[in-house]
């Protein structure tokens, strides 16, 4: 995250000229030497291996850190009035997720949950297609996340495999994405989410620490202790929405074949939308009277943001999604007005993962 998101500090200048000029000031980490090295890599003037001394020192706060350092240095940061950029999701519990959303109402600082997905062009595109009704009554929303980085056991233990420090695991980690893309397209047309069942799986109960990080993963490499792993390797969920809309969700960090798989489809009672971030420049439509799906290339300088890069047809890539988020967040900063998505935003998904935990813990139906 710390190279996705200094990449497109340094890419906003070149491409979105009337976005706020920024410096980046301070770069904040726990080792100094490498704090140098990546200060050096990333065009960081400074560093800080106290996040309190940081936030003493600049006007906007990117918290990019684990999942448990979330709460405690945002809310301090709003709290001095700086605004804060964090990293999904919001907290490891809801209870520390409230009190960001609740910080960030109370102080007004301008502060956002890092939903980068939500800046796909495509995406837009197909929110617009939605609000304009071309689908209809939304009926039906399908979403799943697939990834293959833990199918090995002998997978590097990591702090996204420990409760404490990242709260769930492909639940969160990637379920929170889908989650909030649902809520994002189709969120105004079928209210909240009523209730939700839920089922996750811990496939491996504990990992390696290896001795070399460097050699994590070699045929030699030395273990030097094994981790228990608290957290799923994959989650399921249905959905049922307060418009009678019905959802379906999954998430894994353990399919094979699967390197960053994120679809998401809505069904409507004219008309589907069907998007993959594996193929982030195309969306996928069925109109009414239509036979099957097209494919919309959309990579028009019509289509949201695309008119700041390249030639109609040139493709933008993973990396342009936070170049936009960023636009988005510094210029929402830089008026002092709001910016979507919002820590309220990001509370909202934390209720869902929170309830989709519940459901599977009691085997049952809950209310969100």
């Amino acid at each position: 995250m710390g190279r996705a998101h200094a990449n497109a500090l340094a890419r906003l200048p070149m491409f979105f000229p009337d976005a706020p000029e920024v410096e980046r000031h301070t770069l904040v980490g726990r080792d100094e030497n490498a704090l140098a090295e990546a200060a050096d890599r990333f065009g960081f003037a400074h560093t800080a291996t106290d996040w309190e001394a940081a936030i003493d020192a600049v006007d906007v706060f990117y918290n990019l850190g684990p999942n448990h350092v979330h709460a405690e240095p945002s809310i301090a940061a709003l709290e001095a009035g700086v605004p804060v950029l964090c990293e999904k999701p919001l907290a490891p519990t809801l209870e520390e997720a409230a009190a960001m959303r609740d910080a960030a109402a109370a102080t007004g600082a301008t502060a956002g949950t890092a939903f980068n997905y939500r800046f796909v062009p495509a995406i837009r595109y197909a929110k617009g297609l939605i609000e304009d009704g071309e689908l209809g009554e939304i009926r039906q929303v399908r979403g799943r996340y697939l990834q293959d980085w833990l199918v090995d056991p002998e997978a590097p233990w990591a702090w996204r495999m420990d409760a404490d420090m990242a709260g769930s695991g492909a639940l969160g980690d990637l379920g929170a994405h889908t989650i909030d893309l649902a809520n994002f397209l189709v969120g105004e047309a079928v209210g909240g989410i009523d209730r939700v069942s839920g089922q996750l799986t811990t496939f491996v109960d504990e990992r390696p620490v290896y001795a070399d990080d460097d050699a994590a993963g070699e045929a030699d490499a030395e273990v030097a202790e094994y981790r228990d792993v608290t957290v799923d390797d994959a989650y399921s969920a249905q959905v049922a929405y307060e418009s009678g809309a019905t959802g379906t969700f999954e998430a894994t960090r353990v399919a094979e074949g699967h390197k960053n798989d994120h679809t998401i489809a809505v069904h409507g009672s004219k008309g589907s939308v069907k998007f993959s971030l594996e193929r982030l420049n195309e969306l996928e439509v069925l109109r009414e009277g239509n036979r099957g799906y097209e494919t919309v290339l959309v990579t028009e300088e019509t289509d949201p943001y695309v008119d700041r890069w390249w030639p109609p047809g040139h493709v933008i890539g993973w990396e342009h999604t936070f170049v936009h988020e960023s636009y988005e967040y510094l210029s929402a900063v830089a008026e002092g007005g709001s910016f979507e998505p919002s820590f309220a935003d990001g509370y909202e998904v934390q209720k869902v993962l929170a309830a989709i935990e519940r459901a599977d813990e009691r085997g049952e139906w809950v209310e969100v």
